[in-house]
């Protein structure tokens, strides 16, 4: 079993930044892929990035390319989403996720774990 807690969250201006966390407990993450999703208002979820912890292999979605970055730090057993460049329209609930997945990182689907979601407000 697998534990994910995010932190980070909160109100910025456009144009600023935010760091979430995650922190995973429960078993190593050697094994596994890690996630951030997103949920606004009205909306379904979405993918916004992942990475493979075994070769820090990463994706991102095409609105957030070249503004996120995700990381890990495996001595922590904690994945970062670094947020630069806010927008209002990157208002929502992140949600991180780990699964053992093969192919595709970006289908929420094969994510087996999710934390409980940190709130990022985009003020214009």
């Amino acid at each position: 079993q697998v534990q994910l807690v995010e932190s980070g969250g909160g109100l910025v201006q456009a144009g600023g930044s935010l760091r979430l966390s995650c922190a995973a407990s429960g078993r190593s993450m050697t094994y596994y892929s890690m996630g951030w999703f997103r949920q606004a208002p009205g909306k379904e979820r979405e993918f916004v990035a992942a990475i493979r912890w075994s070769d820090a292999g990463t994706y991102y979605a095409d609105s957030v390319k070249g503004r996120f970055t995700i990381s890990t730090d495996n001595a922590k057993n904690t994945v970062y989403l670094q947020m630069n460049t806010l927008k209002p329209e990157d208002t929502a609930v992140y949600f991180c996720a780990a699964g053992s997945i093969l192919g595709v990182l970006n289908d929420q689907l094969k994510y087996a774990y999710w934390g409980q979601g940190t709130q990022v407000t985009v003020s214009s």
